[in-house]
């Protein structure tokens, strides 16, 4: 008897509909298993077969042949348990043909037949939505991620008898289709820009990051607050919107880091990866290729701690998903585009021994520090929107014992505003902040006053700024200037851009000039 049950896999961060297709036959007693399967998908044939038989059913000594099409595409995992079962019992009899028609099934079997939970259900559950699903069986574990989508009927099973008695109509659990997508990861954090006392062009650096979703470097010596300012660049940064919320909440779900009963993200991550990290771990990898820090982070922050003690080939890594804001990763398995629309915010010390350019307490000859700040590229520097050095707080700033008046919500109140205009200005648009806006469209939305063009000029020429240099601080004045309420970008607000954009170490300078 043939029978055929829909489910799904994961590839990259997609899901791709697969029917699971049992044929027991007359022949020799084997087990057979196709379909481009992985060894984990493979092994289910033995966690289907002893939890069927601790069932208390047993399989005749037939031919059995399971088919995961397509073919094309790699099936990795053990999501595909609860279908093969599923099919299995319904190709032996015990369970009725029409009982699965119209559901897609997902799910791990444990020997004693009870369903454990797995990665990736919600972008599951949502893709049946989309196949025309009017229902969808999922482990009772996942039962609140699958809930989180309206439309469709989510089933909740905690062992393989439940859908024997969902055929036979006494299964009791609640099935209701009734959404509870309320159920969301929120927390309250407990940092504040508010503890970092003086440091004003640090948070004002920071508000024009979140403001714009412009890229930021800090350098500053040890123990200055470059950690603690990055940390709290989340909390300055508006809420998600219901399809970011949702677009954050399946990549969490594939990678298994979605918290327990938790259906929805609410908070922009906020992913902090050792300096030591490789290349796979920072932009994903593996035999099928899966999302690596760079995507953990879309639309929220990304930071890199000692940024010239990464192997700069890692490092290298992130020039192109910083331009185009998604990555390929090709390998054996498949090639997977991942998004990636990330704030980086990377923190440096200016020297190994991180006092310069205090030259009475730096212990580091000019070689040393130029090599230590060459460690990061000139072509990674260029697509770093801000860069503000972070001067080691002051005994008065550490001793004041009153709270600082400007706080995350003084500096969100700041930052929403600006993104407002941002929002009504490119309505209608992919682009949602300034940072994202394309070259073409620049002059468009940018309009600058007859002396801020030729502050920009002089710039272009005095700096030697690239093109996207040039391009970058067009984009960083248009977020200042929304900070200022201004339709038009004026020689104030390309001034600040400039400072925020300006490499030059002056002291630097000093050392290498002739005496």
């Amino acid at each position: 008897m043939f029978c055929s049950i829909q489910s799904a896999a994961i590839s990259g961060v997609e899901v791709i509909p697969v029917s699971v297709e049992v044929d027991v036959s007359s022949g020799m007693p084997y087990f057979s298993m196709v379909g481009f399967v992985s060894s984990q998908v493979k092994e289910a044939q033995e966690r289907v077969r002893t939890a069927v038989r601790n069932l208390g059913l047993s399989i005749p000594p037939k031919r059995i042949t399971v088919n995961l099409a397509p073919g094309s595409v790699r099936k990795e995992g053990t999501r595909f348990d609860l279908p093969i079962a599923a099919a299995v019992l319904e190709a032996l009899g015990s369970i009725r043909p029409e009982t699965f028609r119209g559901m897609m099934v997902i799910g791990e079997l444990h020997l004693d037949g009870s369903v454990q939970g797995i990665a990736g259900v919600l972008p599951s559950v949502i893709s049946a939505r989309n196949l025309g699903c009017h229902t969808c069986i999922v482990p009772a574990d996942n039962l609140a991620e699958g809930r989180a989508v309206e439309g469709i009927r989510i089933i909740g099973v905690r062992h393989l008898h439940d859908l024997i008695d969902l055929d036979h109509g006494r299964f009791r659990m609640d099935v209701t289709t009734e959404n509870t997508g309320n159920n969301s990861a929120r927390g309250s954090s407990l940092k504040d820009f508010g503890d970092i006392h003086g440091q004003a062009g640090v948070k004002r650096a920071a508000v024009i990051a979140a403001a714009g979703f412009h890229n930021i470097l800090l350098s500053g010596p040890p123990g200055s607050g470059k950690s603690m300012a990055a940390e709290r660049i989340p909390t300055i940064m508006p809420e998600l919107t219901p399809e970011e919320s949702l677009e954050i909440s399946q990549i969490y779900s594939i990678v298994g880091l979605l918290p327990p009963g938790v259906a929805l993200m609410r908070e922009r991550p906020f992913r902090a990866p050792h300096y030591a990290i490789t290349g796979a771990s920072l932009c994903g990898g593996g035999i099928c290729p899966k999302p690596g820090e760079i995507t953990l982070a879309h639309r929220g922050v990304l930071f890199l701690d000692e940024l010239p003690e990464m192997n700069p080939a890692t490092a290298e890594m992130l020039r192109q998903p910083l331009e185009t804001r998604k990555i390929t990763i090709a390998r054996r398995g498949g090639t997977c585009t991942f998004p990636a629309s990330f704030l980086l915010a990377a923190a440096m010390n200016p020297c190994p021994c991180g006092c310069f350019p205090d030259m009475n307490r730096c212990t580091c000859t000019p070689k040393m520090i130029m090599n230590y700040q060459s460690r990061v590229s000139q072509a990674l520097l260029d697509r770093i929107d801000l860069r503000c050095d972070v001067p080691a707080a002051s005994y008065e700033d550490l001793t004041d014992a009153h709270p600082d008046p400007v706080n995350s919500a003084v500096m969100r109140k700041a930052v929403v505003q600006a993104l407002e205009i941002q929002k009504v200005r490119y309505s209608g648009m992919d682009t949602l902040f300034n940072s994202e806006l394309a070259a073409p469209d620049i002059r468009r939305f940018c309009p600058f006053t007859d002396e801020a063009e030729r502050m920009l000029e002089n710039a272009f020429r005095d700096l030697g700024l690239s093109a996207r240099g040039y391009h970058h601080v067009m984009r960083v004045s248009r977020t200042i200037a929304d900070l200022d309420e201004s339709e038009m970008i004026h020689e104030a607000h390309v001034s600040e851009a400039l400072c925020f954009r300006s490499h030059e170490n002056e002291e630097l300078q000093k050392l290498f000039s002739p005496r």
